[in-house]
């Protein structure tokens, strides 16, 4: 009888949610039309944040689309980077206020989680069966595909709900609203949609089929960031960027809701408290959490990050624990190419938390590698 904790045992399911993924530049019109009779959605508040309503096209056009088929309610814009709760619960309001059954979020991670946060309160609060919720990103941060929502809540303090029936009941995948996207935002939602794609490979219970996808979203990410940052008006790439945030963490139900790994973790322990956004904090921590796995990781662990070379196109070093620390290499200097390089310093983190934050990001957990990981943080405090 084989091993029940190898990989050849497990199971896998779509959200229950999940009723449509909709991709290609300029789809949105025609996505929108075939998912809100499939939804049942006859009024929409639209979840956003300010800059993309105030600074760009992309909300009054699909607001357009939306009066065309007469399903606008109203637009609410109050969510803030890491989603406050105040934003919160002032867009339940607006959800009563315009009468709406449905939510579309538009936007990155935070207005897309905060969507599915309001989705929760007002469960929470009537009953009933959740109302649906239609994802539009602009970002590459993939937040429109898992079933929890993170946000900060009044201590300033990242936190979070999750529950199956607030993953999102439609996904649009549309370059052209996008092109809006500041590049430092979209290159860097690149790098945490990478973050994905890495810590998903020692992600206990990761299905085998999906492990390859997010070989796949690894190599798309590593070919395609630089050449969107040279040709930030390439459709086609893109196009291609998105699906591969898609595959980087591909629709799965998972009983408990928790952060991917360690890079993960850090990342939310630092993004809220010190208001560093969500891309910047997996550029910061992803490849020296890679270059330390090769010290602390499984045997087995070890083997899937070094396995990442072969979809890289790049030759073994010749030892398991030389392809992680090359494949650390790899990403840190994808993240100096982007023009991403950055330091804890410059977000005025105090080099006195570092041990609490190391702490927390750890939980309690495994705290046997609580200096190694304080020692992970001083490395990029500053410059190097």
């Amino acid at each position: 009888m084989t091993d029940p904790n190898s990989n050849l045992h497990g199971s896998y399911a779509y959200h229950d949610t999940l009723k449509g993924i909709y991709y290609g530049p300029g789809c949105v019109r025609t996505a929108l039309q075939k998912l809100l009779p499939i939804l049942g959605g006859s009024k929409v508040l639209i979840v956003t944040g300010k800059s993309l309503r105030e600074k760009t096209n992309v909300v009054s056009d699909i607001e357009g689309i939306l009066r065309d088929n007469g399903a606008f309610g109203a637009t609410f814009s109050e969510i803030g980077q890491h989603a406050p709760i105040q934003g919160i619960i002032r867009g339940v309001e607006a959800f009563r206020a315009a009468g709406a059954d449905i939510i579309i979020s538009i936007g990155g991670g935070s207005p897309i989680d905060a969507a599915k946060a309001i989705t929760y309160r007002l469960h929470q609060e009537n009953g009933g069966k959740f109302f649906n919720h239609i994802a539009i990103p602009t970002t590459l941060s993939a937040a429109e595909y898992t079933r929890g929502a993170g946000y900060t809540n009044e201590q300033g303090n990242k936190v979070s709900v999750s529950d199956p029936m607030i993953a999102p009941a439609g996904i649009i995948l549309d370059a052209e609203l996008t092109l809006a996207t500041p590049d430092e935002l979209w290159l860097s939602t690149g790098l945490r949609a990478l973050d994905h794609a890495v810590e998903s490979l020692y992600r206990p219970g990761l299905p085998p089929p999906l492990k390859v996808l997010c070989y796949a979203a690894l190599a798309d990410l590593f070919n395609y960031l630089p050449k969107s940052k040279a040709q930030p008006n390439n459709l086609e790439v893109r196009q291609k960027l998105l699906i591969a945030a898609w595959m980087s963490l591909w629709p799965a139900k998972v009983e408990i809701y928790s952060p991917l790994g360690l890079s993960h973790s850090l990342g939310h322990k630092l993004g809220a408290t010190y208001e560093i956004p969500h891309g910047i904090t997996s550029c910061l921590t992803l490849a020296p959490v890679v270059l330390l796995k090769a010290d602390i990781a499984s045997a087995k662990d070890k083997a899937a990050l070094a396995e990442a070379l072969f979809y890289l196109k790049e030759p073994s070093t010749g030892s398991v624990e030389g392809d992680v620390k090359r494949l650390g290499t790899m990403i840190d200097e994808l993240v100096r190419r982007l023009g991403l390089h950055r330091t804890l310093a410059s977000y005025n983190v105090p080099r006195a938390n570092l041990p609490t934050i190391a702490k927390l990001a750890l939980a309690g957990d495994n705290s046997v590698y609580q200096p190694k990981v304080e020692a992970l943080l001083a490395s990029i405090y500053e410059a190097q």
